[in-house]
């Protein structure tokens, strides 16, 4: 039995996808980070910076291949996924972040491996349940058609 080849978001659609994805996280997760870390808003907003540019680098490749593997897997397309697919999908996403993020919150921060650790645990939370909402929210906003390549 072959499994037909599904259409995916293209290069426009994908760019967008993560600048509202890493926008929006921007603006959601600076000041509970601010006031949990009691580190200084500037110095914040500088660490989420670099840390939502590394994830939009990871955002684009991870979100291509998984959707790209799953496409192959199962013939369907990223906006028909299954909810506890979501959940994976959003897991992964966040531990490969999580894996890249650590040293740099102790670099910026100057904070020990612990609490680094627990500050970039507490975003990689945050952002699983954002990653998941925002993605089912984007699909159901930005479906892909037949025409989207």
């Amino acid at each position: 039995m072959s499994i037909s080849k599904p259409v995916q978001r293209n290069l426009r659609d994908r760019a967008r996808q993560v600048a509202l994805f890493e926008i929006g996280g921007l603006v959601l997760s600076t000041p509970p980070f601010v006031w949990l870390s009691d580190v200084p808003f500037m110095d914040a907003a500088g660490l989420m910076f670099v840390l939502a540019l590394i994830a939009t680098l990871w955002n684009a490749a991870y979100n291509t291949g998984f959707d790209w593997i799953e496409g192959r897997l199962t013939g369907r397309q990223a906006d028909q996924r299954p909810w506890l697919l979501r959940v994976a999908h959003a897991l992964g996403f966040e531990g490969g972040i999580l894996l890249m993020g650590l040293p740099v919150v102790m670099a910026w921060t100057g904070m020990g491996w612990m609490a680094a650790l627990v500050a970039d645990i507490g975003l990689a939370l945050f952002y699983v349940v954002y990653a998941f909402f925002f993605n089912l929210a984007y699909d159901r906003v930005f479906p892909i058609t037949a025409t989207a390549n």
